[in-house]
């Protein structure tokens, strides 16, 4: 892995985190074994239907990483195209996690994107640790509103603040 102009290599894991799950924690735990530095890049898609806020997810990221207690770990917010961010933030790896075969097709094809768009920049596939391989936050939001239990998927902290936006939106689903 190469170095920025100052001498650092720094990575970039983007997501839109919504809401952070033990897999994310897990990737970024990892990922930031590998880089001097790594900016957790929290994202908007525009194919999402978020539940919360891009602030509040930056917030909950932050929260999880000082759990975690790693110092060359920061975070930080964008709306733009992943490669004019990671330029932008000197990163000359991006961290991908992988789940399943699903996620390879997809994270190669844009692996593939990115790499014409600055060939500079490498793509690290991290994949998950095999007991969190089927968390998803879409799966997460979707127990959650039925009232299912995302304990085992994500932190305490991360399950509170989940189960009170979902009290104050509403639980979905009638036995």
């Amino acid at each position: 892995m190469s170095k920025n102009s100052s001498g650092e290599r720094v990575g970039l894991y983007p997501g839109t985190f919504d809401p952070v799950t033990l897999g994310h924690t897990d990737i970024i735990r990892r990922g930031a074994k590998l880089v001097d530095r790594l900016i957790i890049g929290v994202t908007t898609n525009p194919s999402k239907d978020p539940m919360f806020t891009p602030e509040e997810r930056m917030e909950m990221v932050r929260a999880e990483v000082a759990r975690q207690g790693l110092e060359n770990v920061e975070v930080r917010g964008f709306n733009a195209l992943l490669m004019k961010f990671a330029e932008a933030q000197g990163a000359s790896v991006i961290v991908r996690g992988l789940r399943a075969v699903a996620d390879f097709e997809y994270e190669y094809q844009m692996a593939g994107m990115n790499q014409q768009l600055n060939a500079n920049i490498e793509t690290v596939f991290l994949m998950a640790d095999v007991s969190l391989q089927p968390i998803a936050s879409r799966l997460v939001k979707e127990i959650a509103l039925f009232g299912g239990d995302i304990g085992p998927f994500v932190s305490a902290e991360v399950r509170e603040q989940v189960n009170a936006r979902v009290e104050r939106i509403g639980r979905r689903g009638e036995l």
